[in-house]
């Protein structure tokens, strides 16, 4: 706990150093505790700071107790009314317990950091964010700065974490690791490399089912991701006959009839706009396509057929990715989006149990899972992705990933980073659609 709350001081000295006025708001267990240590270092550092802690000294916990002592002793001010004027806001109420329903004080203690428009510094993790899910109770703490201690947690990078915690810090204290991890975070894939001595076959054949009746534009997003992405040739197979050819957007595309491809020689992405149209096809599709990725409308069909179902569980290992969007990943589950966002990495991975394949599970800290295998949660990305196709361009670059030979998995952990980062270095002020981040690509 010392250790905890000198590392909070030193950031709070680091990320706000003009700070005078410093409210430290403290809970009744041992997140309470790192946050009397840490106000005992900054009063003898010289700042002003005044500590909120409604609960009974004697109900502390031993070390937090003698943590509250030291920091009277160095003549930090208590009181169990909020203070005025505060320059920087210390949330130290509630750690990695249980989420609970917030009474008075604490309820009021929130809404008044969240409303100060001060600098907020949570330790371990905001009040209110589930550290193992990223849900979120209302209110939550929304910080500037959150200090992971010991080790990083999985809800600081899913669901609500991105939007609670602002810029995450980690201080092990020293400290190895406690506990196998439950996920990991995605890494940047390395570079891309084409040798000189290579053609196009060299990097495999991309084929696109799906764009029904006035849903076109979706397999066309998908195509021109696989193409950019470094697919060696790209097919678009329409779902909708009257759909005119490609050549005036995407001249190296070519299109083909659905019954007249062989799906047994190339990656199939299947669903991108599919409508009720793709079920037809599913059957072939799922039974002939040795490398597989199933989106939208595909994923749909699925989850209302258990036979399809079936026939997906059956496949080969290693060679179908699930790209489902919180709502297509309930339908799979039979359950509710609400039950998926609040637990995103164990729907994800139930999904991918259940159907024996990876799944990329789309949304703020996307989910990638797969059977056996550690999920990873990614980093990347933004809400800029909040438009529509972006999940299609996402199902493309997957496709082509495969087809220049990565396995599953790992292809779907590259394009989901590379997917995002492009939304992290995008133009602050411009808004990024499916179109660009496809060609961007």
């Amino acid at each position: 706990m010392q250790r905890a709350g000198l590392a909070v001081a030193r950031l709070a000295l680091a990320v706000a150093p003009h700070a005078r006025h410093i409210w430290v708001a403290c809970g009744p267990g041992n997140n309470g505790g790192d946050g009397f240590e840490a106000a005992h270092h900054l009063k003898l550092l010289g700042k002003r700071t005044v500590v909120t802690c409604a609960c009974d000294p004697r109900n502390l916990p031993w070390d937090a107790a003698a943590s509250r002592r030291r920091a009277l002793e160095a003549g930090v001010e208590m009181t169990e009314s909020v203070p005025s004027g505060f320059d920087l806001c210390i949330d130290a109420l509630f750690g990695i317990g249980a989420i609970r329903q917030f009474q008075e004080p604490y309820l009021s203690w929130i809404k008044a950091i969240n409303s100060s428009g001060s600098p907020v510094l949570a330790v371990d993790i905001p009040s209110g964010l589930n550290s193992d899910t990223g849900a979120a109770c209302w209110p939550c703490v929304h910080a500037d700065f959150t200090l992971s201690l010991l080790a990083l947690k999985p809800g600081l990078f899913t669901a609500g974490g991105r939007d609670a915690c602002g810029e995450i810090w980690l201080n092990s204290l020293n400290v190895s690791q406690p506990a196998k991890p439950c996920a990991v975070l995605n890494s940047q894939p390395g570079p891309f490399i084409r040798k000189h001595n290579s053609h196009k076959g060299s990097f495999g054949d991309v084929a696109i089912v799906g764009g029904a009746s006035g849903m076109e534009g979706a397999a066309t997003l998908a195509a021109t991701a696989a193409l950019h992405g470094g697919a060696g040739r790209v097919y678009v197979c329409f779902l909708d006959s009257a759909v005119s050819p490609l050549s005036s957007q995407c001249p190296e595309v070519m299109c083909r009839s659905p019954d007249g491809i062989i799906y047994q020689d190339l990656v199939v992405v299947a669903g991108c706009g599919g409508g009720n149209s793709i079920k037809v096809h599913l059957p072939r599709i799922i039974l002939e396509s040795y490398r597989l990725v199933l989106d939208a409308d595909a994923l749909n069909a699925i989850a209302a057929d258990k036979a399809l179902q079936q026939i997906v569980v059956a496949r080969r290992p290693s060679t179908t990715v699930l790209t489902p969007h919180p709502l297509e990943a309930a339908r799979l589950l039979n359950s509710s989006s609400h039950e998926v966002q609040a637990n995103r990495t164990q729907a994800a991975q139930a999904i991918a149990d259940r159907f024996a394949c990876t799944v990329v599970l789309k949304g703020s800290g996307t989910i990638i899972a797969s059977p056996g295998t550690m999920p990873r949660i990614n980093p990347t990305g933004n809400a800029k992705l909040a438009t529509a196709g972006t999940g299609d361009v996402l199902a493309g670059l997957i496709g082509a990933r495969i087809a220049g030979g990565g396995e599953a998995f790992e292809a779907a952990c590259d394009s989901a980073y590379r997917h995002g980062s492009i939304a992290d270095t995008w133009r602050p002020s411009s808004t990024l659609t499916a179109h660009s981040l496809a060609k961007f690509l």
